[in-house]
């Protein structure tokens, strides 16, 4: 009964709908082990003609003042929507920000996103990139602009949503449908976690797993490995002194605090950090055990240890278990791919 209720639910609260109306429910579904998605899903229903108006948008470079960039520049799937080979943002005219792109996964769960938090609705989220003289260096008026006057973009917008008509809102809200299917939920991870037959740990893994509920789940909580809180993890300011959330937010408490990141999908998300420093995970182990700073808002956990007492042992069975959150399907799947439409 209960498994009954949560397809119902799927289908029914969080379903796509198609030309004639018919239930669609496999671009977005409910993961059973996951809390109610926090995007609302009334005000931007998602259908089949609006994901993949989203998903040209996705990859459309007409994003950027000199059309050579587009959100999947940045966000490459098979890096886990994240920017591989840069360790900062790389826009137009070869500029660099100051920030490593941050992974798109799991989206509907977020309150807010990018790493210091400054934007609170998922529809927004393409502004601060399309705006950005060292990213895409366009404003959205001029899109709008581009996008009415190409030949295709009009029979889109009204596939989509029944007239040619191309706002600011129905652009905003075609990306989103589109992220919002990237979800990734089929790693080694979730399939033992679902119990699914031929899917178990290794003794290295569980252990792995125990080390992780003791010293990293407070922040990374199971199961989509973030509590989308914002921290000071100890990161010694280089380059350019990127203050974090205080940027956001102007309380000197939130000095250094980032986002905390899923660790879904580590393997393919690197480099690692918010400015990309750590090019392997086996770095960012280190940074943990022995490579802490204190600048004045440390998270409290570290305080006293000045990091996580770890062994090499420890170390190893941690990373075998963080491998485990790896999900080859999501980074292959076709339906997220750029498409010829």
């Amino acid at each position: 009964m209960k498994i009954l209720l949560v397809i119902l639910l799927v289908f029914f609260s969080f379903s796509c709908t198609n030309k004639e109306g018919e239930l669609s429910p496999s671009l977005f579904s409910q993961p059973e082990n996951f809390d109610k998605p926090v995007y609302d899903f009334s005000r931007n229903q998602i259908t089949k003609e609006g994901f993949e108006l989203g998903r040209k948008l996705f990859y459309e470079p007409m994003l950027s003042r000199d059309n050579t960039i587009s959100c999947g520049s940045c966000h490459i799937q098979s890096a886990a929507f994240t920017h591989h080979g840069h360790d900062v943002s790389h826009g137009v005219d070869d500029r660099l920000g100051t920030r490593n792109p941050i992974s798109l996964i799991n989206l509907a769960w977020s309150k807010s996103f990018f790493w210091d938090g400054g934007v609170f609705d998922l529809d927004l989220t393409s502004v601060p990139a399309i705006t950005s003289a060292a990213e895409m260096d366009e404003t959205v008026p001029n899109v709008i602009q581009k996008l009415r006057k190409h030949n295709q973009y009009p029979g889109l917008f009204k596939r989509a949503f029944g007239t040619e008509e191309i706002t600011d809102e129905r652009f905003f809200k075609a990306l989103s449908q589109f992220m919002l299917t990237l979800v990734s939920t089929n790693s080694k991870y979730d399939r033992v976690s679902r119990n699914e037959p031929g899917f178990f740990f290794t003794e290295e893994e569980k252990a792995g797993h125990i080390f992780f509920k003791k010293n990293c789940a407070s922040c990374h909580s199971e199961p989509t490995f973030t509590n989308n809180d914002y921290r000071n993890n100890g990161l010694q300011p280089i380059h350019y002194n990127d203050l974090g959330r205080y940027e956001v937010t102007l309380n000197s408490e939130d000095k250094y605090k980032f986002k905390i990141p899923t660790l879904r999908n580590l393997s393919y998300t690197g480099p690692y950090m918010h400015d990309g420093r750590f090019l392997t995970l086996d770095r960012v182990m280190e940074h943990y055990r022995s490579g802490m700073v204190n600048t004045g808002t440390l998270d409290s956990a570290f305080v006293k240890t000045n990091g996580i007492t770890m062994t090499d042992t420890d170390k190893s069975n941690l990373l075998a278990f963080l491998k485990t959150l790896n999900d080859p399907d999501f980074v292959r799947n076709p339906l997220y791919a750029e498409s010829a439409l």
